[in-house]
């Protein structure tokens, strides 16, 4: 148990980390590579994506399906960079790799309590590997695949 927790709090210091930069920093943006697909959301709620292409100290531009477009700085309450979006694969990925961790637990628990009351039929492998497969499956579902690079609270 002391294991489990442990490895929750290292996998969880990179998310803690994430949330600290300053998102309200437009030089943000510097972070960005033409071509990238954002999201621009602007003050007044209006959504646009499309490919970065650069920003100024006062608008972003992007192309989109109708061209090259561009937002003032003073009109955008946040740009989120959607990172590729491969969450099947990453949901099928993790499954599979819970799958084998809890199998392979299980099958260390089963050999070791083979002769401590579980019977013939050695259980823990298929159902830590079922446990490990459900959590793996959940975690590739969640995996972000967006990152948000720029937000401004609202005046």
């Amino acid at each position: 148990m002391r294991n489990l927790l442990l490895a929750v709090c290292i996998l969880a210091v990179p998310c803690i980390a994430s949330g600290r930069t300053n998102k309200a920093d437009w030089s943000n943006l510097s972070t960005l590579l033409s071509g990238q697909k954002i999201q621009i959301v602007e003050a007044n709620s209006t959504a646009h994506t499309g490919k970065f292409v650069s920003f100024s100290d006062s608008a972003i531009s992007f192309s989109d399906k109708s061209g090259e477009q561009s937002v003032r700085k003073t009109d955008v309450h946040s740009v989120v960079w959607m990172k590729n979006n491969h969450r099947l694969r990453n949901t099928f990925i993790g499954a599979g790799v819970g799958a084998g961790v809890g199998a392979g637990v299980g099958a260390i628990l089963d050999h070791s309590d083979s002769h401590k009351g579980l019977g013939s039929a050695p259980l823990a492998a298929p159902i830590f590997g079922l446990l490990g497969l459900t959590i793996g499956f959940t975690v590739g579902v969640l995996l972000i695949t967006h990152e948000t690079i720029y937000h401004v609270s609202p005046h």
